[in-house]
């Protein structure tokens, strides 16, 4: 469930059976540094070239809370509602090479093989359809990773072709998925 108001970022902005789903802040940095020097994340995502901390703040006010400030959604991270151990990130993402807004998450090896990514994802499809009167989604993937593109097409995505990434000129996958309408 969504809670209103953006201003009470240690709220989980969305709930799941498993997982809380919230807007990052700086308190987050060394997640987030953990996050994006994932070796996976780097090889199916890209190096964003993150070294130090401060190296992280900068890029989430940068690229996240950028977001959250122009379209009202970004990426937020995913903790076990058991523990409260950040264990990766999902969201929605406004890319200006795509037509429409993508929807991302990355997650670290204890997250990883347990549905997670699923059913955060599925969180924020709903949250794009019922918050943001998003009616297309799409969603860009390494080619090769599969564990990704098996979540997307459990969540109905269709692959339509590749787009390139134009920070890295790499190829991916590009899937879109009509948002179901909510009642």
């Amino acid at each position: 469930m969504l809670h209103p108001g953006r201003e009470a970022n240690f709220l989980n902005l969305i709930e799941t059976e498993h997982l809380g789903l919230r807007e990052m802040q700086d308190s987050d940095a060394p997640f987030y540094l953990e996050m994006l020097s994932d070796p996976d994340f780097k090889s199916n995502i890209g190096d964003r070239g993150l070294i130090t901390l401060e190296d992280a703040l900068k890029h989430m006010k940068d690229r996240v809370y950028a977001s959250y400030e122009a379209h009202g959604f970004g990426m937020y991270l995913v903790s076990l509602k058991s523990n409260d151990e950040a264990i990766g990130m999902a969201g929605l993402v406004k890319r200006d090479f795509l037509d429409y807004v993508d929807l991302g998450y990355a997650f670290l090896p204890r997250g990883r093989g347990r549905g997670f990514a699923a059913e955060a994802a599925a969180a924020c499809v709903e949250m794009a359809a019922e918050h943001f009167g998003i009616v297309r989604l799409a969603a860009i993937t390494d080619p090769d990773n599969l564990s990704s593109i098996r979540v997307l097409e459990t969540l109905g995505f269709t692959m339509e072709g590749s787009v390139q990434y134009p920070e890295d000129g790499d190829s991916c996958s590009y899937f879109l998925l009509d948002v179901p309408a909510r009642p």
